[in-house]
């Protein structure tokens, strides 16, 4: 199915070019009332649960998800356009994300009804925040030598362990846990694995700072002793955590936001450039390597949105997405003469700092480079 196709598909009522217009006129009325200042890196660290709110007032969370669970039914690429404009714009977006992006689709595909019921009507509403507990100490990005345990208890599983990076869990209602429910086999380490719902209210639920440069909080370390977690928040099958979170990878790697982290900067750019008649080379080329992303990232919408499997085009869309970034700070750096400031009346110094401090977790963050090109090297066999 081509884009024409999904576009006139049933769940596609709504036109993508009026679509996106609606969106920005919501982002120019906030900006012109004070709702919020554009930043770098808004889909990670700008948590406002009242910007969250107002999307959700007008269907922009959850939007692929039915209607009868709140959603707006809504294909992959209009929602693909919301957030879009949202990134462009460096609105403030952290506080739904995970779950928006990730854990409706998940809980959709492979929830129970009750577990649907419980929780994708209020991820629609924008009242409840999920947080992601993949990456363990000594682990790096091989997520298949997880550690944290879940043994079997009456009516449920008992968790102990740890998680590192977890992304707003301070804040978060629920965890979603990637836990070994059977002993690991030196034969197919992927094997054994489930995920778990886990209130982040539970008992023996502990949440530590990892603190940024800025001595910001958006990284955690969770610590699990001894949790229980009724079977009725087990996700899916017992035994096939692996297959689940790797379909999962693909919604959180191919996404605008592997390469729009820093567009609020890009913008500065452009207008230097037309302002003074130089870099115009420079500015172009990161534009034109800007709009090939794009389009890769498109494509894997599509191919999400078929259902079809996405895995090597989403990590190769993160890993040059990743690389993108770090080049758009370069430029700016070489296009710029002042100093990063992240007090600065000006800007571009805000938001080069900005970058500049949040782009150490940009190769973290849905896996290390290093991890992204072996997934794609397998997928082309090339080992």
């Amino acid at each position: 199915m081509g884009t024409a196709e999904l576009l006139a598909s049933p769940a596609s009522q709504v036109p993508l070019a009026q679509l996106r217009l609606e969106v920005r006129a919501f982002l120019g009325d906030e900006l012109a009332r004070g709702g919020f200042v554009p930043r770098c890196d808004g889909w990670h660290a700008g948590w406002d649960e009242r910007f969250t709110r107002a999307l959700a007032d007008r269907g922009w969370v959850g939007m692929t998800l039915p209607r009868r669970y709140g959603g707006s039914g809504l294909s992959s690429v209009h929602r693909y356009v919301v957030v879009e404009e949202l990134l462009a714009a460096g609105a403030p977006v952290a506080a739904h994300w995970a779950a928006d992006r990730q854990m409706g689709p998940s809980l959709l595909r492979f929830g129970t009804e009750e577990q649907r019921e419980r929780f994708l009507p209020r991820i629609a509403r924008g009242e409840f925040f999920f947080a992601i507990g993949m990456s363990e100490p000594d682990s790096g990005s091989d997520l298949a030598s997880v550690r944290t345990r879940a043994e079997p208890t009456d009516r449920g599983w008992r968790l102990s362990g740890t998680k590192l990076w977890v992304t707003g869990a301070h804040r978060a209602h629920a965890l979603m846990v990637l836990a070994r429910t059977s002993p690991a086999d030196p034969a197919d380490r992927h094997a054994g694995l489930s995920q778990l719902v886990v209130p982040t209210d539970s008992p023996g639920v502990g949440i530590r700072p990892i603190r940024s440069l800025t001595g910001a909080q958006h990284f955690n370390e969770l610590v699990f002793d001894d949790v229980f977690v009724p079977d009725e928040l087990v996700l899916g099958t017992i035994g096939e955590g692996w297959t689940q979170v790797t379909s999962e990878l693909a919604y959180e790697r191919s996404g605008p936001e592997r390469f729009l982290s820093t567009y609020p900067l890009v913008e500065e750019l452009v207008a230097r450039a037309r302002a003074d008649g130089r870099h115009r080379v420079l500015v172009g080329e990161v534009l034109a390597r800007l709009w090939t992303l794009r389009q890769m990232s498109l494509g894997v919408a599509e191919r999400l949105a078929r259902g079809d499997p996405a895995d090597v085009a989403a990590a190769l869309v993160k890993d040059l997405g990743t690389r993108f970034e770090g080049e758009v700070i370069d430029a700016a750096r070489s296009v710029f003469d002042l100093e990063p400031d992240l007090t600065s009346s000006d800007p571009a110094a805000r938001l080069l700092a900005q970058a500049i401090l949040a782009a150490p977790g940009f190769t973290i963050r849905g896996g290390t480079s290093e991890i992204l090109r072996g997934v794609v090297a397998r997928g082309l066999g090339l080992r």
